[in-house]
Order: structure tokens, then C-alpha cells, then sequence
């Protein structure tokens, strides 16, 4: 992959920045899905988890890989979002197998869904790189099938499962404009420079109706009321 451009000061801190949450949410993913595989029902379920677990840490090393082009290291790249991330995650602790399934899929779905916004004004090899990291490998479609069996195991579940899915949008979201908000470099490949065309505010604004309007379905797509 060819290197960021260096031209502005400020895209390529964002870039970097862009790049650090990434490896992170890799990096903590990892550990998320190893510690969910612990509680999964049966063998094959484990083996799904673990699985997928294993692929975060090729993802974080391709992360990495792109950073070092850049001159820069993963750890220090990684270092800002360390406290954000950690609270949300220990904030949003799943009680329970089913609730460990809609936060991968709804919860990190959110996510997903903010770096590709933030990615569309990126270059192309980072932006390709984040769509890289940020593809279904097969795990949604095992977590819908995963909890609408549930659910038809437990009527109840759909209730719990649903509140549980509107607490994570509302972190979720929160998390996203605090991390914005504490990250000009971030903020400025939304918002643009005069050289380099961003979002206005109304544009913005639909950015997060956005991210809303894809939480809905993904919540439809379990089975859940949003």
C-alpha cells in the first residue's frame, strides 16, 4: 500500500487517527469474542467465536503494516482511544450469551458504520483498507440466525434483547460524537479545510440519521424492535 499523503498536516493526523481506532476496535474485538467464545452453548459455537476472533488480529496487523508506512507506530496511534473505548465496552458489558451476539452485531454495526463515513474522505488505500476491516466475514449472519432461535426458544427474549439493543445505539452514538468532538483531526475529514471539502452541518446531521436508519434495520434483521 502506498502511503498517506503528507502534504496536510492535519489529514494525515486524522488519517493516523482513523487508523488508530481501527486497530484498536481490533484489537479489543479480539478480546471480546475469545471472552464470548468462553460462554457460548455449544462446541461449534466456540469454534465460530474463536474463529472469527482469530481474524481480528490479521486485521490489526494489517492496520499496523499501513501505519508503519507511515512512519508512525500502532501503540502510539492506538494511545488516545484506550479510556473512550474501554469505558464503553466496561459500560456496556454483556450479561449473557444472547446479549454478547446483538453487541457484535449492533454495537460494533455502528461503529462500522461511523469509520466508513469518516472513510469516504480518506485516499484510497486507507479507505480500501478500512472497508477491508470492516467487512462481514459471515459472523452476522450467524449472530441473526443465533438470536432469532433464541428467541423462539424464549419468547421473553425478544424483550430484553431489545431494550438491550436501544441502550447500545444510545452509547453508541454518544461514543461517536465524544470521540469526534475530542479528536480535531477526525473532526476535520468530516468538516474539510478550504482545500479539502467536507460536511456542513446539515450533512452531518444526515450522517447520524444515517447511522440511526442502518441501526434500525440491523435491529429488524434480528427480530428486535429499535
Amino acid at each position: 500500500m502506498s502511503s498517506v499523503p503528507t502534504s496536510d498536516d492535519g489529514y494525515r493526523e486524522g488519517a493516523i487517527d482513523l487508523l488508530g481506532i481501527l486497530a484498536y476496535g481490533a484489537l479489543t474485538a479480539f478480546e471480546r469474542m475469545a471472552e464470548d467464545a468462553q460462554a457460548a452453548p455449544t462446541l461449534a459455537d466456540k469454534v465460530e467465536l474463536a474463529t472469527v476472533a482469530a481474524r481480528q488480529i490479521d486485521h490489526f496487523k494489517s492496520v499496523s503494516a499501513q501505519l508503519a508506512t507511515m512512519g508512525v507506530d500502532v501503540m502510539a496511534a492506538m494511545a488516545p482511544f484506550h479510556a473512550p473505548f474501554d469505558a464503553f465496552h466496561a459500560y456496556t458489558k454483556p450479561k449473557d450469551w444472547y446479549e454478547g451476539l446483538v453487541k457484535a452485531f449492533v454495537g460494533d454495526g455502528i461503529a462500522a458504520d461511523f469509520y466508513r463515513e469518516i472513510a469516504a474522505f480518506v485516499d484510497a488505500d486507507t479507505r480500501n483498507l478500512v472497508n477491508e476491516v470492516l467487512a462481514d466475514e459471515g459472523l452476522q449472519a450467524y449472530i441473526v440466525a443465533q438470536v432469532r432461535l433464541g428467541m423462539e426458544h424464549d419468547p421473553k427474549l425478544a424483550g430484553r434483547l431489545s431494550l438491550w439493543g436501544r441502550r447500545l445505539v444510545g452509547e453508541a452514538l454518544s461514543q461517536a460524537q465524544r470521540v469526534a468532538a475530542d479528536r480535531d483531526a477526525l473532526t476535520s475529514l468530516l468538516t474539510g479545510t478550504v482545500d479539502r471539502p467536507g460536511l456542513d452541518l446539515a450533512a452531518i446531521s444526515r450522517m447520524f440519521s444515517r447511522l440511526v436508519a442502518n441501526h434500525t434495520k440491523r435491529m429488524a434483521e434480528l427480530g428486535l424492535k429499535a
